[in-house]
């Protein structure tokens, strides 16, 4: 069970003390006329909508961003406070009605999808969760992991297979099958996986090794995600094509298991490879 949902049945000193270790003074936003404290750099991988670039100032491994919100979305936003837009966490550096700037710096160019943005692109957007609000993903820090790409997008009448290659094939051991993924900040289920290191992967003929420019190194580290049309309405998974490129953020509590177990049977000369064979 999360912080978030053990706060609100606990007493009024339990929930003064977890607000006082677990979030920051400075952030608060506006739900139902009531201020709650922000959890730092938390979001719930719950797409609250679609935005639009209305401008861009490149420099130097350095990009400006200007967005534009849908109206209300954001109602009692901060000087600082914390927006994930296609996935990466951002802060608010200025603000004009609906429209809201954030700086982007050169690692988080070269690690995310942000620099491949243009005046009037559209992007995934969701505001920092508060302490009390609904966690109807899971717990996504904003911190991109790496790069995929879009190798196939499977449309039939009710429902998308989307197929993404990992630009970074290290990170494929912490997606797992019927696991959650983090891609573009969308909490999404996993549904098949390729991970070239394992024995028990699917046959990398479900997809092309081929298509889009993933060299077939990069598109050995697939996986699979199927989206419902009210997903494809509220996301950039509506209109993004194959050969686009998409965030992944991992679960970092899958991380921490996979690297503890790993890091355990090392230390005990238990080769995992052979044993799944």
């Amino acid at each position: 069970m999360s912080l978030l949902n053990l706060s609100s049945n606990a007493s009024p000193n339990f929930n003064k003390k977890l607000n006082k270790k677990f979030t920051s003074p400075s952030k608060v936003c506006q739900t139902n006329n009531c201020r709650k404290r922000v959890v730092m750099n938390l979001f719930t991988g719950i797409v609250q909508g679609l935005a639009n670039v209305t401008k861009l100032n490149r420099k130097e491994d350095f990009t400006e961003l200007q967005i534009e919100f849908p109206k209300g979305a954001t109602k009692g936003v901060n000087l600082g406070a914390s927006v994930a837009i296609n996935g990466t966490c951002l802060s608010v550096t200025a603000q004009s009605n609906e429209k809201l700037s954030f700086d982007v710096m050169k690692e988080t160019l070269r690690a995310t999808n942000l620099g491949e943005l243009e005046v009037g692109s559209r992007c995934n957007f969701e505001r920092s969760a508060c302490v009390g609000d609904e966690i109807g993903g899971h717990l996504v820090s904003g911190h991109v992991s790496c790069r995929a790409c879009i190798i196939r997008k499977e449309i039939t009448p009710n429902n998308t297979c989307l197929t993404f290659a990992l630009e970074e094939p290290k990170f494929i051991k912490y997606i797992l099958p019927k696991g959650f993924v983090s891609v573009d900040g969308c909490s999404l289920t996993v549904g098949e996986v390729n991970d070239p290191e394992s024995l028990s992967s699917p046959s990398i003929t479900n997809t092309s090794t081929e298509l889009n420019g993933c060299n077939e190194q990069k598109s050995k580290a697939w996986f699979t995600v199927y989206l419902i049309p009210e997903t494809l309405n509220r996301t950039v998974f509506g209109f993004k094509a194959e050969g686009e490129s998409v965030n992944i953020e991992i679960d970092s509590h899958t991380q921490a298991i996979v690297d503890t177990v790993t890091r355990v049977l090392d230390s005990r000369g238990i080769n995992v490879k052979k044993s799944e064979s």
